[in-house]
């Protein structure tokens, strides 16, 4: 076996969603390393964009393209189509990592904690890889078959301790949207799948940036998540070695969903 070939991203091109810190940083990162051709990230900050393309692009000379958007609208979702349709014939990957938390007691919970949250963590994956399809299925082959890798949550396989009511409502909501998404896609030759993050550091997971070492105490190997694991499942599942895994969700979490004993037992 020729695992460069088998791992390897070599003249591929992705957008990654969200890609411009966090989890989305992590999966650039990797992408690049793993030899794409070009990533795109997107991000609605202008600002955060930039600064993320010229530091990739410092270590990956003129390998990433920054397009500014809001995904929250589908009118978002259609622009940044049409961007990339500008530019480029194909879409090798598409990486739906953009995404918004809310908690507030449930007493208070509001609409506007709700929308947002739905809005581009459900709405939005759904509505740019369909947007995408034309892009996606020039770049797919039953020998080379496009990928659309959806970032879910472990959040939407097991409860948190805090009042996250939509955010727990949309991450279960993304994770079986993959398996249908994966059923109807699969004929077009591009593969679905998605990776359920635990704790990494990022803004969105506060606890795991400001207190790892805390944190990693309640996870069964005793660490919060490493770049290199978030990136390693990502160019699995992007790469050949992942073509036969379709639908399914990847738990990257220490063993919080399935290593966790005290869970298991709980439940």
């Amino acid at each position: 076996m020729n695992l460069t070939d088998m791992f390897g991203l070599d003249g591929r091109i992705a957008l990654v969603t969200g890609g411009s810190r966090g989890i989305g940083a992590m999966i650039v990162e990797g992408f690049l390393a793993a030899g794409c051709a070009c990533v795109y990230i997107s991000a609605r900050k202008t600002a955060q964009v930039e600064a993320a393309v010229e530091d990739f692009n410092s270590r990956y000379p003129g390998k990433v393209v920054g397009l500014p958007v809001d995904l929250s609208t589908v009118e978002g979702c259609r622009g940044l189509a049409k961007e990339l349709e500008a530019r480029e014939e194909r879409l090798d990957i598409l990486v739906n990592n953009a995404g918004a938390a809310w908690g507030e007691p449930f007493e208070g919970f509001p609409e506007a904690g709700w929308d947002k949250v739905m809005d581009i963590n459900v709405k939005s994956p759904f509505f740019l890889t369909q947007a995408l399809h034309g892009l996606l299925k020039a770049a797919g082959t039953a020998d080379r078959p496009a990928k659309v890798i959806n970032i879910g949550s472990i959040d939407g396989m097991r409860l948190n301790p805090w009042e996250t009511y939509s955010y727990h409502a949309s991450k279960a909501a993304i994770l079986y949207l993959t398996k249908r998404l994966a059923a109807r896609l699969v004929q077009d030759h591009i593969i679905v799948t998605a990776i359920a993050p635990g704790a990494f550091q990022s803004d969105m997971n506060k606890a795991a940036r400001d207190h790892g070492d805390a944190v990693a105490q309640s996870i069964p190997v005793k660490r919060i998540g490493a770049p290199e694991d978030m990136a390693g499942a990502a160019i699995f599942l992007a790469s050949k070695a992942g073509d036969y895994v379709v639908g399914d969700t990847i738990a990257v979490d220490g063993g919080l969903v399935h290593g966790d004993l005290k869970t298991s037992i709980d439940a």
